[in-house]
């Protein structure tokens, strides 16, 4: 269910865009992006400025971005994104772009 798809975001210290290409997941009409701890760029951006765009296959979806705090929504993107059970059960950060 996991696919490629481009990620926006606004510098939090530069104010430019940063585009960077990551596995993302589609579930409720909603996109997901995952990381194993904090410390990448594009979610510390999407925290600070929660305006985002997610693109692929010719589309944009502008939206904002939220760090997703229930975790059986948590363990349910983890489990859709990694058909592997180890990395499905490792514990990640669950950023959720709402583009409704």
């Amino acid at each position: 269910m996991a696919f490629k798809a481009f990620l926006e975001t606004k510098g939090r210290k530069t104010g430019k865009i940063h585009k960077v290409e990551l596995l993302v997941v589609r579930y409720n009409n909603r996109f997901y992006f995952s990381r194993r701890n904090p410390n990448g760029d594009w979610l510390k951006n999407a925290i600070e400025n929660h305006d985002v765009t997610v693109s692929f296959d010719g589309q944009s979806f502008a939206g904002k971005a939220n760090l997703v705090t229930d975790i059986s929504l948590n363990k349910k993107i983890c489990h859709l994104k990694y058909e592997d059970e180890k990395r499905a059960s490792e514990e990640r950060i669950v950023l959720e772009v709402d583009c409704s």
